[in-house]
């Protein structure tokens, strides 16, 4: 059974005559008697009753009427619907995101700008490490995650909106506030406040120690930026953070560059790779947020991961 059967037996009921539903539909009427024919063999019952002058509907072809018309106003409505989403009138937009981006993104910034320009698209935000922002891009519950990124994933394309080495932060009455570079082994022996491993900077910094071939000790472990800095001020531990936070915080923190290997922390967007066939992994309101995100990227620090 196809869409223009249902089109033409519709239009031969409301007209109650072959010549003018012909006309209606733009179609010669032995193509439509025929439509009408494969209509009613398919469902092996007659629809209309035709006379000279007259063509009405039989019971079975009043019952298949209001069927007929449900389908087509479903179709009408589904067609509507993709238009719509395609047009960004209407949609829905996932987004994850690490804690603690305001140093380097103001989402909520961006969000506010996403609205004004589709605001027929609802957008949801979650927050969580890395590693379950990552399986939730795989699984589908998102669209889009903003995390650090250490390595290129395979399935994951990441797009860079934020580049920056890490420094070391201690107290100001630390034995290494005074000091102007140090490196990872002189750091090795130092108790650490870090992230909980899948979170912020962690795995990076692991990865430096271990490409050193050094161990640290870490002495706390927290899942926000407020309290690894919080900790770092009152003496209780050293860490390693991004240079544009440890600069926002030189009135509680000293602040010393690291000699050796650079330490670069990425942050990227990051969503699923395209297909196969090269077909695209983004429906159009995660396309739009992420051109809308990567227009207000440094363009120095934009570059595909």
């Amino acid at each position: 059974m196809e869409l223009r059967h249902l089109q033409h037996f519709i239009a031969v009921a409301e007209e109650q005559h072959f010549t003018r539903a012909a006309q209606r539909a733009n179609i010669v009427q032995s193509a439509l008697s025929s439509s009408i024919r494969a209509l009613e063999e398919e469902l092996d019952a007659r629809l209309f009753l035709r006379t000279t002058r007259q063509v009405r509907l039989t019971a079975a072809g009043e019952a298949f009427l209001e069927k007929a018309r449900r389908v087509l106003d479903a179709v009408r409505e589904a067609r509507e619907a993709v238009s719509s989403a395609a047009a960004l009138e209407r949609g829905t937009l996932d987004i994850g995101a690490v804690p603690s981006l305001p140093a380097f993104i103001d989402l909520p910034a961006l969000l506010a700008a996403f609205h004004a320009l589709y605001p027929g698209i609802e957008v949801r935000l979650s927050q969580g490490g890395s590693e379950p922002l990552t399986e939730k891009l795989r699984a589908g519950t998102l669209d889009l995650a903003i995390l650090p990124l250490c390595e290129p994933v395979p399935d994951i394309a990441a797009s860079v909106v934020a580049c920056e080495g890490l420094v070391l932060v201690c107290a100001p009455a630390h034995p290494l506030a005074g000091r102007t570079e140090v490196t990872l082994a002189e750091l090795a022996g130092e108790p650490f406040v870090d992230f909980q491993p899948g979170w912020g900077t962690r795995r990076l910094v692991d990865k430096g120690f271990g490409q050193a071939g050094l161990e640290r000790r870490i002495a706390f472990e927290v899942s926000d930026l407020d309290s690894l800095l919080a900790l770092v001020a009152r003496g209780l531990g050293v860490a390693l953070v991004p240079e544009t936070v440890a600069e926002a915080r030189r009135d509680m923190l000293a602040v010393v560059d690291i000699a050796g290997p650079d330490l670069c922390w990425e942050l990227v967007v990051a969503h699923l790779a395209p297909g196969r066939g090269g077909m695209s992994a983004l429906d159009e309101a995660p396309r739009a947020f992420l051109d809308l995100m990567l227009s207000r990227a440094e363009p120095a620090k934009t570059q595909a991961a």
